[in-house]
């Protein structure tokens, strides 16, 4: 018998719909229940590739002895993350302050008001019936305890990401950055890369700021840990090395097994990021993670409509990675004569390089070379049979029964999507990306826009139903500001300045330079937050403050450089305290250290012009341009013939007609 989830947009929940826990979405009626029968609320919190939720769903939520405990004495309210991170963000918060530790499944147990008392992540059947009727006991026997309970966690919740806004004025140095880069290069690995721990996850951001670092100070040391890093990600497990694309994180430190998730939010910014990197080092291995990932994304994750879909589940048939991993005589049997080459390639052995499981999942330790010597052979004909190989394994592989796939559409992480596609333009000229990104903009543009100039969150089977989130919009703006750079297109630039107003009005905390992750719009939570820690995603601050800069340069706006300048200020001690937590934030610093370069190519050869200059890695530029145009940084830079110029700190040197002149003028 269905639930109240049955009409639910998101596939999480509808994961939950024939449970016999009856769950009801976040809403007005679940809320008012509960103060209705003076019930405490369970606020269960998870996401469709979560392993541990469909875990703990298989031993406690479909268990009729454990529902008919959890309905007796608990209004049961079932949360997608992904939709309402909101809502996340307020009870994973709780959970850290009461434990120490977070993650999901997230259950935390509230008073009827909504404020927590008790809470944590996954839980064994039998721990998770002992605490429903422990909890039920507490709240009839002592319920004055469950409200000082409930003030305590309220009152750290709401100071949890107080700053101190101090007026104090500062000026940045490489010294400023070195204060708080030394530190954290202690925690590297500098045999695997990456952090020197496990789990790892692959956090885009912060190899995108190290990179950006080792460029502009030519810091060869950190250059060539960065270059580790990438390498041993894309050769590990994490990496899809059939079908393309990255797993959310390894649990071990050598990249080797992930847990097997893929969440469009890790590819879309790991493709800017590889994008990047080839334009950095021109490192043909990074290419080719680029070209598969986008294959990936068009061949398994593009609706019919162009939106890209959220993320494929970890499991399959109930075991975690079986889509994707192989036992040596399946190998054998498929490949053949081919199979010996093939095995030590990706490391394939009887007993499974996966010992736990004695399985085995593809990934490299030997360079080609290495292979191509033990079997005498050319690295090229190497490079031609392991093509061929995958295309057999891959054909059996498409005949097994897929992973899950949460097939519905978020604004920020298709937006985190449009920038990838767009480096990836940059970086290669293949018109493809550029379609593909432009596609999918459109598909935001036509299904996610409100009336009132705001955006929605969330599309599914055609309906839309969440206001956008800080995130959304700060991502969306980023990409709008990257189309423009691919296409000097330049209503994409007034729509990011719309989108940029809108969150002036509604989303601007008037006490602080930051932005409140909720709109003024939306309903009141216990707390109203702000998004400042870079986690895998940036912080939608730190987003909108790159962007209030960017936009302030190629607008010639003050008001938003002002902004931009003023959320930096207030984070900047913060940074010096976890760098590798705030290296979004990290990256509009070393701009304010070393400058940005506003780039303008004009004239009818300007797209021969900016294809030619993008294949060089410039973090620190803006690049504007075309036959014509508006905007105050072009004013009286159209004479006729095609002409680059290079412009910094309010001055331009003298235009040139080639590339490689004006790069002179740069480096």
């Amino acid at each position: 018998m269905a639930n109240q989830l049955a009409n639910a947009s998101s596939p999480y929940l509808l994961q939950h719909a024939n449970n016999p826990v009856n769950w009801y979405p976040w809403g007005a009626e679940a809320l008012q229940k509960a103060k209705a029968e003076n019930k405490l609320i369970l606020v269960s919190i998870g996401y469709s590739a979560c392993h541990w939720c469909h875990v703990m769903e298989h031993e406690s939520f479909e268990d009729d002895e454990v529902a008919a405990l959890m309905n007796r004495f608990f209004v049961c309210i079932k949360v997608d993350r992904e939709e309402r991170p909101d809502i996340d963000q307020i009870y994973m918060t709780a959970v850290q302050l009461m434990t120490g530790r977070g993650g999901w499944p997230l259950n935390c147990f509230c008073l009827p008001d909504q404020r927590p008392i008790y809470g944590g992540t996954y839980f064994p059947k039998q721990d998770w019936m002992n605490i429903l009727g422990n909890l039920a006991h507490f709240y009839e026997t002592k319920p004055d305890d469950a409200e000082e309970y409930a003030v305590r966690l309220t009152e750290g919740i709401q100071q949890s990401e107080k700053l101190e806004f101090g007026n104090h004025q500062q000026e940045y140095t490489m010294a400023t950055i070195q204060e708080f880069l030394e530190p954290w290069k202690r925690t590297f690995d500098f045999t695997e890369g990456g952090p020197n721990r496990a789990p790892k996850f692959p956090m885009p951001n912060n190899w995108e700021f190290l990179m950006q670092v080792a460029q502009l100070t030519q810091d060869n040391n950190l250059a060539n840990f960065v270059k580790l890093t990438l390498d041993k990600m894309a050769s590990g497990g994490l990496y899809d090395h059939l079908r393309g694309g990255f797993a959310r994180y390894s649990v071990d430190a050598k990249w080797h097994i992930p847990h097997f998730e893929k969440m469009l939010y890790d590819n879309g910014q790991l493709l800017s990021l590889y994008a990047n990197a080839y334009k950095w080092t021109g490192n043909q291995s990074y290419k080719k993670v680029v070209y598969d990932t986008v294959n990936w994304l068009k061949n398994e994750m593009t609706s019919a409509e162009g939106g890209f879909f959220s993320a494929l589940d970890a499991d399959s048939e109930g075991v975690e990675g079986k889509f994707y991993t192989w036992t040596k005589a399946e190998i054998d049997e498929i490949l053949g004569g081919d199979a010996p080459l093939f095995n030590s390639y990706y490391e394939i052995s009887e007993k499974g390089n996966w010992a736990e499981e004695h399985t085995n999942h593809l990934w490299r330790r030997k360079p080609a070379s290495a292979i191509a010597t033990h079997f005498g052979v050319t690295e090229e004909a190497v490079e031609e049979r392991i093509t061929l190989a995958k295309q057999k394994l891959l054909a059996v592989q498409n005949q097994r029964v897929r992973p899950g796939l949460d097939d519905k559409i978020l604004c920020s992480w298709n937006a985190l999507t449009i920038s990838g596609l767009c480096h990836a333009y940059q970086a290669f000229a293949d018109e493809a990306f550029l379609n593909l990104a432009m596609r999918n903009l459109q598909f935001i543009d036509q299904n996610l826009n409100k009336e009132n100039g705001g955006l929605y969150r969330n599309f599914k089977d055609g309906n839309t139903s969440i206001n956008a989130f800080l995130d959304d919009y700060a991502c969306l703006i980023q990409a709008l500001i990257d189309v423009y750079e691919c296409t000097f297109d330049e209503q994409h630039l007034q729509k990011a300045k719309a989108l940029t107003n809108f969150v002036w009005v509604h989303f601007k905390d008037a006490n602080s330079p930051m932005f409140f992750y909720t709109s003024d719009e939306d309903e009141a939570l216990i707390a109203r937050k702000y998004e400042l820690l870079d986690n895998v995603i940036p912080a939608s601050n730190s987003i909108m403050a790159n962007n209030l800069k960017k936009l302030g340069l190629l607008l010639q706006n003050d008001e938003y450089l002002q902004q931009a300048a003023d959320m930096l200020k207030s984070i900047v001690p913060s940074i010096k305290t976890y760098a590798s937590g705030y290296s979004n934030w990290a990256s509009l610093l070393l701009q304010e250290v070393k400058g940005v370069f506003e780039i303008a190519v004009t004239g009818d050869d300007f797209e021969e012009k900016r294809r030619e200059l993008e294949k060089k890695y410039i973090p620190n530029k803006i690049i504007l341009g075309g036959k014509q145009g508006n905007l105050p940084l072009l004013h009286d830079k159209f004479i006729g013939e095609t002409r680059i110029f290079v412009c910094k700190d309010k001055t331009c040197q003298l235009p040139v007609s080639e590339v490689s002149e004006a790069l002179k003028q740069i480096f």
